[in-house]
This record gives structure tokens, C-alpha cells and sequence, in this order.
């Protein structure tokens, strides 16, 4: 009875890991292909990556978009924790309840909605202040705007977690506040920034909807090239930028794992010596 069970579980398993990965890995097989139509095979070749690293309006794009992702992220991450820290060490305050509802509103606003506010409220900063309504750094406004709620909570999850005793530890040795935010608990909290750093990054450089809002002439991103060339045909070269794209989150994650695990068995590591008798 045992033994179709697990079959059956390992079976379901794979089916669900076929459904999510075998299009990515097709995509990844269709970038070698020698023939222009994307789904047709034609015999092995790289040339469609050479054609795409001569492409510089493709490559302008994606540039714009890393740059703005990174940025997004760094700043997502450092409002996130100063969120967070209200909404976790905080005691209530009026308006508090107020507070965390605008902090996590962008979770479960359509994403049409925010560029179409934020693209208002950029025309009427712009307009009253003689500024540009689009850009780059428009588009960089609007990506913190709605990659800080996910990095909150993310953050804040975490940080409930948190033993206070470690830090009341801290203060009774004669630490002062600030010393051990950044001796304590921001070590602790490490892998959680570096989870919501990567989730932040992700939204910005996949995002296409909020950016089609407040991008101008000379601020294409990555997303927005991509959507409107395949709305012409669908072209190999897509297939390999998607490829490369593939292989950089990829790496990204690995590491993102590897700290992560690094950190938990320190932590399990401190712990066992915590527990271990005085001889």
C-alpha cells in the first residue's frame, strides 16, 4: 500500500515541476536554434545571442532596467526596515492601524490603478514645480512605491520572529539603541533583507504595467522592448535574452540560498553551544 502511494506522490511532484520548468527549459533549447522562426527547429547555433549583444536598443533597455532594479531594491530594502521596525518594536501610536493598511495597500492594488496614480500625481508635482512627469526616475518613484509593501512584510515577518531578549541583553551590557540595531539585530535580520533585496529586484525588472505609465521616449525598459517585439513576431532573440536572464537569476538565487543557509547553520550552531553544559 506503501509503495503506490509514494509513487503516485512522486509522480504528482513531477508532473507539477514539468508544468512549471519544461516551457523555460523549451525556451532556453528554441535560443541554439539556427532557423528565424522562433518555434521551428533548425539545426544548432549561437549567432541569434550575437545578433541580440549587437542589438543596442535592446541592450539600452536592459541597462535602464538593471539600474533602475537595483536602485529600487536599495531603497525598497532601507524603507522596508524603517516600516517594518514601526509596525514591529513600535507600541501603538494613533494612526498606526492606518499606517501598516497604506503600508501593504500596493499588495492588492492592480497595478493599473498605481501607474495611473502615480502618473497623476507626477503631472501635477511636475507641472506646479517645472519638473518632467517621466523618466527614469519617475519609473524608479513608482517601483519603490509598490516593491515596499512586499519587502515589509517580508521584513516584518521576520523581525516578529525575533527574540527581544537578545536585544534587552544588549541594552542591560550598556548598548545603546542604535548599537544594537546594527550589532544585533541587524545580523540576525540579514537574510530577510537579502530575501526582500532579491524580491524587489525581481518586481522591478519584470514590471511592465507601472512603467508603461511614467516611462518616456528615452526610457524603455527591458520588459516594455520585450512586449512590444513580440507583439511584432516573436524573434530568437527574445529567446536568448530570456536565456541569459535565466542563467543570471539563477546564479542571484543560488547565492541568495547560500547565505540563507549559511546564516541558519550559524544560528543552529550558536544555539547548540548556548545548550552545552559549563564544564
Amino acid at each position: 500500500m506503501k509503495m503506490p502511494a509514494r509513487w503516485s506522490t512522486w509522480l504528482v511532484l513531477g508532473l507539477g515541476f514539468a508544468f512549471l520548468y519544461l516551457p523555460i527549459l523549451i525556451l532556453m533549447v528554441y535560443s541554439f536554434n539556427e532557423s528565424r522562426l522562433a518555434t521551428v527547429w533548425a539545426g544548432f547555433s549561437t549567432k541569434w545571442y550575437g545578433e541580440l549583444f549587437r542589438d543596442r536598443q535592446m541592450l539600452g533597455a536592459a541597462w535602464i532596467s538593471l539600474k533602475v532594479a537595483f536602485w529600487t531594491a536599495c531603497a525598497a530594502v532601507v524603507l522596508g526596515t524603517m516600516a517594518a521596525l514601526v509596525m514591529t518594536r513600535m507600541r501603538r501610536f494613533p494612526g498606526k492601524t492606518l499606517f501598516g493598511a497604506l503600508i501593504t495597500a500596493p499588495l492588492v492594488m492592480p497595478d493599473v490603478i498605481i501607474g495611473l496614480s502615480i502618473l497623476l500625481m507626477f503631472v501635477s508635482v511636475g507641472s506646479m514645480f517645472h519638473l518632467e512627469s517621466k523618466g527614469v526616475v519617475a519609473i524608479w518613484i513608482a517601483h519603490v512605491t509598490f516593491s515596499l509593501a512586499f519587502v515589509t512584510v517580508v521584513i516584518s515577518s521576520r523581525l516578529s520572529e525575533l527574540d527581544k531578549s537578545l536585544e534587552e541583553a544588549a541594552m542591560d551590557l550598556g548598548a545603546n539603541r542604535i548599537k544594537v540595531f546594527f550589532l544585533i539585530t541587524l545580523p540576525i535580520i540579514a537574510p530577510a533583507l537579502v530575501s526582500g533585496w532579491l524580491l524587489a529586484f525581481t518586481l522591478s525588472l519584470d514590471d511592465v504595467v507601472i512603467a508603461s505609465f511614467v516611462a518616456g521616449p528615452s526610457s524603455t525598459t527591458l520588459p516594455m522592448k520585450v512586449f512590444s517585439s513580440v507583439r511584432l513576431g516573436l524573434s530568437p532573440k527574445i529567446n536568448a535574452l530570456a536565456t541569459l536572464m535565466i542563467v543570471a537569476v539563477s546564479m542571484v538565487a543560488l547565492f541568495g540560498w547560500w547565505l540563507t543557509y549559511r546564516e541558519e547553520r550559524q544560528r543552529q550552531r550558536d544555539i547548540k553551544l548556548a545548550l552545552q553544559p559549563d564544564k
